[in-house]
């Protein structure tokens, strides 16, 4: 199983070393196209600019689940593109401008503030598609349409989703969006996603990566081990682990969520569907292309195929033996952090629903 904290971020690109194939010259022309701030980053910039480096984006354009179901719902879907105005936000590559753009777009706007979005210019030349698409380098909130562009767009793409559907989310970004350019009646892709949850089976696995801190080489180092349990895992969870029915804990509705919804707190019946101890609770989320003609589907759920998005697990302190049939009872609560609004404070409480069993609150943190 491969597992990520929260605490690991992606490592920056370096291109000055002799040992690598890269010449000198295509490292120059790299350089050329980040600004200078850029190269001595803030942390109050890491955010973008972690998504400047190519690699971030290679794993989510080699996640079939994420690109197929994206082309699929353009590429099938035509008559929603054809001599159309699209909105890209959040462009990366411009891989879902290309699509757009094949699918007989008229137009496409594509958006981003990373420097990715240099090499998207690069690549739409190579493709002979570069009088189709403009590319606009500036947060979504802060730039303005060029002078001769329609007011409204027909149509906004945009793939918003972070781990936990909502940690580092674009949702707020492609709520401004939708508000200020999308014509009445317009579509987004994609229109529909759901917040779930479910129960695992994960001692050896809670044993290696949390409790192992008790006790290291001898020494006592349990204090590490409290900050492991307020940091949720992104992790491939074995489907095989899961001992609970799933619960759909919320529907988010892209056509008229509201960025004060982005604070939440919802409730969650899990229902034991065998004898064992659940160790954990496993998030994850899907998502819809409704408007399309046969609508598009996919989940990031242990049940389904790899994506990038694994699942986010959250280990309890103690674990709860359930008998098949047991409900274990519950909420989540979620809001963006104070401090950095991409980052997330979650409250989960739960309880066996059997009369002598109290209920538990646990605190954790995406950052």
């Amino acid at each position: 199983r491969l597992a990520f904290f929260f605490f690991l971020f992606p490592t920056p690109a370096t291109s000055t070393t002799h040992k690598m194939s890269i010449s000198a010259a295509v490292v120059e022309k790299a350089e050329e196209c980040l600004k200078d701030d850029e190269k001595h980053m803030s942390s109050g910039d890491y955010y973008w600019n972690s998504y400047a480096h190519f690699g971030i984006h290679e794993e989510m354009l080699k996640d079939d689940v994420r690109t197929r179901s994206y082309r699929n719902s353009i590429l099938n879907n035509k008559h929603l593109y054809r001599d159309k105005i699209i909105m890209d936000v959040g462009c990366g590559t411009g891989i879902m401008s290309l699509f757009a753009v094949t699918a007989g777009a008229k137009h496409v706007y594509a958006i981003d503030n990373s420097a990715i979005i240099e090499q998207a210019k690069q690549i739409a030349i190579d493709n002979g598609v570069a009088d189709r698409i403009t590319f606009i380098r500036g947060k979504v909130e802060e730039i303005e349409l060029p002078e001769g562009a329609p007011e409204k767009v027909d149509v906004i793409i945009s793939e918003w989703m972070g781990y936990f559907l909502f940690y580092e989310s674009m949702l707020d970004t492609l709520i401004f969006a939708r508000d200020k350019w999308l014509v009445p009646g317009g579509a987004l892709m994609p229109d529909r996603s759901s917040l779930n949850i479910c129960g695992i089976e994960d001692q050896d696995y809670k044993e290696e990566k949390i409790n192992w801190w008790d006790r290291v080489w001898g020494y006592n180092m349990s204090c590490i081990r409290k900050l492991a349990m307020l940091e949720p895992l992104v992790d491939t969870v074995n489907n095989d682990n899961v001992c609970t029915d799933h619960c759909e804990m919320m529907m988010v509705d892209l056509n008229t969520v509201k960025k004060e919804e982005l604070a939440f707190k919802v409730p969650f019946t899990l229902k034991a569907a065998r004898n064992d101890n659940i160790h954990a609770l496993v998030a994850y989320f899907d998502i819809w292309f409704a408007a399309c003609h046969k609508p598009i589907h996919f989940s990031t759920g242990p049940h389904a195929r790899y994506t990038h998005w694994k699942q986010t697990v959250f280990y309890l302190e103690e674990p709860i033996l359930v008998s098949v049939g047991d409900e274990i009872k519950g909420t989540l609560s979620c809001k963006p952090n104070a401090k950095n609004p991409r980052d997330l404070d979650i409250v989960i409480t739960y309880r066996l629903d059997r009369e002598g069993f109290p209920e538990v609150r646990q605190e954790f943190f995406l950052r």
